[in-house]
């Protein structure tokens, strides 16, 4: 039988896995002759939900089924508010998750929307690949 700790540092890895396959399609779509936007926004969502739940499943801080990030990073402000702090411009992710994939009180994102989210997802990204680098011999 796997020793807790081990199983926790899988499961970090696997939100890891999936954070960096939205990672990388958001990257992609943004580079289309047409991209859609709203998907970019909506994988630079998911991408920085996941790298978050990564780090909260490494730290064994639970969390809910939620798309809400700010609510994460309150979560992660619990074991590292500096990290957190680094980080909570990302919340404005959020309404990419549910609001924007459908028509509605909403406005259409530009280009410049699209690439703002990708660098908060790369803020987010960056900054915890390294803060688990040690913790997940990633």
């Amino acid at each position: 039988m796997k020793p807790p700790e081990q199983i926790r540092a899988e499961f970090a890895r696997q939100w890891l896995e999936r954070a960096e396959a939205d990672w990388r399609l958001c990257h992609r779509l943004i580079e289309d002759p047409e991209p859609y936007l709203e998907a970019v926004a909506f994988h630079c969502q998911q991408a920085a939900e996941k790298y978050l739940k990564a780090c909260l499943t490494c730290q064994q801080v639970e969390f809910p089924k939620t798309h809400d990030i700010a609510h994460l990073l309150k979560l992660l402000g619990s074991c590292d508010h500096v990290l957190a702090s680094t980080l909570e411009g990302a919340a404005a992710l959020t309404p990419y998750a549910v609001e924007y994939r459908y028509p509605g009180d909403y406005p259409l994102l530009t280009p410049i929307d699209a690439t703002n989210a990708i660098a908060l997802t790369d803020l987010v990204r960056n900054e915890l690949r390294t803060y688990l680098r040690d913790k997940l011999e990633i």
